[in-house]
């Protein structure tokens, strides 16, 4: 699997496979394709940037049943482009299970996952892939070097999201989660193959993909649209990141339930000195409500986090689909 810089060396030419979730692309999708058309005929004749031959084999764009006419302009891309694959999913499903429907179906030695929204760019495929080859890497992250063109406090709360990401994979400040990636074909598929409902898909690639870098990009302005990610969506998707990440959760909470054992018995202390050694009367009903209240919603998130992972766990167990292929772009009335 480790194909290193010997297949660029013996002649063989690395076929990358670019897969896009589609939710909101009707303005974008085309400029997007064309883009990749221009750099596609690039790379006939010019290697990446590290000398290394390879081609971008196909584009994979997975409906992901969004609110304006994205299977239109799909259908019209891959009329006109034989490269350019739809994948229709039979109602919206969210970006990661559209990612792993395309990775499913993709061809590719090399797998690119990126969003519609024209931030990434194309010409960064290439370092990505020199690095994977160069350093025998399974995985390759871009990592941005200018801030999103989001709102300070959706970037704060995205950088402190993926800190707690690498915390929770192991990797605390090590780990670049994007959704601009490169991975090795074998992976993707393997990893579309057994991830289930609910599972955050970067941390399910952490269970099979030990050998991950990353390199710098700079992410270009979005297209003016509103952002398919109210707070409630990046709420729920980061609770599922949270929810899908091992046994951490769990140790932290065991963590936090020892603590609160050893404040016990320091407020218990402090009240038994005051009493027999100060002559305080430790007032009673202000501390008795706050040691109640403080262990009770100790109790209650502890049971709310587990009741969490037994619900995902079950979810995963009974065999719900992450995601389901059609035929063709979901029938839905328009107003």
């Amino acid at each position: 699997m480790n194909r290193s810089g010997e297949l660029g060396v013996n002649g063989a030419v690395e076929r990358v496979s670019v897969v896009v979730p589609v939710y909101q692309g009707e303005r974008t999708l085309r400029l997007l394709v064309t883009e990749l058309a221009r750099f596609r005929e690039l790379q006939r004749t010019a290697p990446g940037p590290g000398g290394l031959p390879w081609r971008i084999e196909e584009v994979v764009l997975v409906h992901d049943c969004g609110p304006d006419r994205s299977d239109v302009t799909m259908q019209a891309l891959a009329a006109e482009f034989d490269w350019v694959r739809p994948i229709w999913l039979s109602r919206n499903f969210g970006q990661h299970a559209a990612t792993l429907a395309g990775m499913a179906g993709a061809l590719g030695d090399w797998i690119v996952t990126m969003d519609e929204d024209l931030q990434h760019p194309p010409e960064a495929i290439a370092p990505m892939l020199d690095e994977a080859l160069r350093a025998g890497l399974q995985v390759v992250y871009a990592r941005p070097v200018n801030a999103a063109p989001h709102g300070w406090r959706r970037n704060l709360s995205s950088r402190g999201a993926k800190w707690l990401a690498g915390w929770l994979a192991g990797a605390p400040g090590r780990l670049h989660f994007h959704s601009f990636r490169l991975i090795d074909g074998e992976i993707a598929r393997n990893l579309a193959a057994f991830c289930g409902t609910g599972v955050y898909l970067d941390v399910a690639m952490r269970w099979i993909a030990t050998r991950i870098g990353d390199v710098p990009v700079t992410l270009r302005a979005e297209i003016g649209r509103p952002s398919g990610y109210s707070f409630r969506t990046l709420l729920r998707h980061f609770w599922g990141l949270v929810m899908t990440s091992g046994p951490r959760p769990l140790r932290a909470i065991a963590l936090m339930g020892a603590a609160a054992i050893v404040v016990a018995i320091g407020i218990a202390g402090y009240a038994i000195a005051a009493r027999l050694l100060w002559q305080v009367e430790a007032p009673g009903w202000a501390s008795l409500i706050t040691a109640l209240a403080f262990f009770s919603g100790c109790i209650l998130l502890a049971l709310g986090v587990i009741a969490e992972f037994l619900a995902t766990t079950m979810g995963i167990m009974m065999g719900r689909p992450p995601y389901l292929v059609v035929q063709g772009p979901t029938r839905r009335t328009l107003a």
